[in-house]
């Protein structure tokens, strides 16, 4: 019973920190957030299966394609509360400063938008607008899974990869986590995902895997390079680039398919 109130404690803590979701509440004990990464990839389920819904309602009630594309868009947002798009922002003001990896670390906390994250936002924004006019059809179900394979990667990197700080969010989930049981259940979400996508459609789901592990290894190499680890704006950067990154893939292999 322990482990099952455990368990319940860190579902609620995961779905509270990292969407706009309705939760119970917790208190953050060492032992309640044990095994918040594990529930983290579960989010993923919501806006996936949203974008599904709202697709199959557009096509069927003819919305214009304009309305589709930015309902698609807002989705991710809706249900996060913008947590991950945060992180992309930050990281984006602090990597395209090029000041030392100490100045990087401070622009990570402040809490003004500079330039860049302007432009990066806008910029990113756009292309996801142009990416989702393409994702239509067959492509749909597979980019539904695409958020629960970034979330899977997420959790795994939280617990794997060197943190830039000992202090903070991130820091303070990996030293609290079950560091091989969440390794383990994140790499068995991102199988079961996969081969749901490859069953679905092979060629799309290679891409947008092809997607996830690219964005992926960028997002080890960025992170040690310029920040001597990760933190939460860092893992959130990730996330925002990975369900870019899947889908651009995915529709740019639909296009040389039909050449």
């Amino acid at each position: 019973m322990r482990v099952i109130k455990r368990c319940w404690c860190s579902l609620n803590i995961a779905v509270s920190m990292y969407s706009k979701l309705p939760a119970a509440q917790c208190d953050w004990t060492e032992e309640n957030m044990k095994y918040v990464m594990c529930f983290f990839p579960w989010i993923g389920v919501v806006p996936g299966l949203l974008v599904f819904g709202w697709d199959a309602f557009a096509s069927y009630f003819g919305v214009r394609d304009v309305f589709r594309n930015v309902i698609l868009m807002a989705i991710p947002v809706a249900v996060t509360g913008g947590i991950h798009l945060d992180g992309f922002l930050d990281t984006s003001d602090a990597m395209s400063s090029w000041r030392p990896m100490e100045k990087r670390l401070e622009i990570l906390k402040d809490s003004h938008a500079g330039a860049f994250a302007i432009i990066c936002g806008i910029v990113y924004f756009f292309l996801l607008y142009g990416v989702l006019d393409s994702v239509r059809g067959n492509l749909i179900p597979v980019y539904a899974c695409c958020f629960v394979v970034s979330r899977s990667l997420s959790a795994f990197s939280i617990v794997t990869f060197p943190k830039a700080s000992a202090k903070g969010t991130v820091a303070g989930f990996s030293k609290s986590a079950s560091t091989r049981i969440i390794q383990i259940t994140s790499t068995c979400y991102i199988i079961v995902a996969a081969v749901f996508m490859i069953r679905l459609q092979p060629m799309y789901a290679a891409a947008g895997l092809l997607g996830a592990a690219l964005s992926f290894g960028w997002y080890y190499y960025r992170a040690m390079k310029y920040f001597g680890g990760i933190n939460g704006d860092l893992a959130g950067y990730f996330l925002t680039v990975c369900e870019l990154l899947m889908p651009l893939l995915m529709v740019i292999t639909s296009y040389l398919a039909i050449i």
